[in-house]
């Protein structure tokens, strides 16, 4: 096998790794859509501490073939997300083939006559701890709000995923507020991320009696990324001063990527092009929401990932 082809596996690999966390998912690489790929950037930050850009995953995940292996540093990351040390460890063990022994009939019955009973005790044991953990741990309610402006943060512009136990899953956000739950009696993590906010962690102690029903949690707002959100919706009045703090918060490299409606596919803009739109916002542009931003060494604007609404 080459290396190509190791990569291939690779990438089934990782669509099953996905599957256990989102099981309504039952498709491929060419149906993965564009929140399919929000939520495997955030499993790949929470289990492996690194990220991988939605241009990445365009690039290399969603192709049904591919022309060339990427850097060895991305399959690093992939390879850790399903299990692995690396690509060194992925590659050595799928190279190694599974040994099959063969048994009796009668030895195989009872083999799996003895699995099945030890599975229907775990199974038993498990619910029981589950159910009398959940009794005792109860719930929290987080309140989300801005730390400038004390104002409840926008439900649909923040995203939080609890970790617990190596097990992350993404809370629902209402009204800037998040329902917490523990069952394992240990405790969990919140993970907080937002294009317009600054990234945040809190610890979430079970069975913790706060002072105040409702704990509150400031976010601290990204000034740029707050000053790009009012460009689009807002009506334009001085276009010569836009265009000036345009070039003083994007970076020269600047790269943006704009998600089509209906998974129709993306559009590339640099600088200048994006600058262009947001000096006089159209209503398409009004329609734009920030999906990721991220900043280069000296604090400008480098990515940006728009949904189109």
């Amino acid at each position: 096998m080459t290396d190509l082809d190791y990569f291939q596996h690779l990438k089934e690999k990782v669509l099953l790794k996905y599957q256990e966390q989102y099981p309504f998912f039952q498709g491929n690489w060419k149906s993965f859509s564009a929140q399919d790929i929000q939520n495997l950037i955030g499993l790949i930050e929470v289990q492996c501490k690194q990220s991988i850009s939605e241009k990445w995953i365009y690039t290399h995940l969603k192709p049904e073939s591919n022309s060339k292996v990427p850097r060895k540093d991305m399959l690093n990351i992939l390879s850790e997300f399903v299990g692995y040390s690396g690509w060194d460890e992925f590659i050595f063990e799928d190279k190694t083939p599974a040994v099959a022994t063969k048994l009796p009939s009668e030895t195989k019955s009872y083999k799996k006559g003895i699995v099945l009973f030890g599975l229907i005790v775990v199974v038993g044991i498990t619910g029981f701890i589950v159910y009398n953990q959940t009794k005792k741990t109860g719930s929290q309610t987080i309140q989300l709000h801005n730390e400038f402006t004390d104002e409840k943060v926008n439900s649909e512009e923040v995203k939080v995923f609890q970790v617990e136990d190596s097990i992350s899953k993404e809370l629902e956000v209402k009204e800037g507020k998040v329902e917490v739950s523990s069952t394992s009696g240990k405790g969990s993590q919140l993970i907080i991320k937002s294009p317009y906010y600054k990234p945040k962690t809190i610890s979430i102690i079970p069975n913790a009696s706060p002072s105040e029903p409702i704990q509150r949690v400031a976010l601290k707002p990204d000034d740029y990324a707050m000053m790009i959100k009012a460009f689009m919706v807002s009506d334009i009045k001085d276009w010569q001063t836009r265009k000036e703090q345009l070039n003083q918060i994007l970076s020269d490299n600047l790269e943006v990527i704009v998600m089509l409606k209906d998974d129709l596919g993306a559009e590339f803009f640099n600088k200048k092009e994006f600058s262009q739109l947001l000096v006089v916002p159209s209503e398409s542009v009004k329609k734009m929401k920030i999906v990721e931003i991220k900043n280069d060494g000296a604090n400008k604007i480098q990515f940006l990932r728009i949904k189109q609404e």
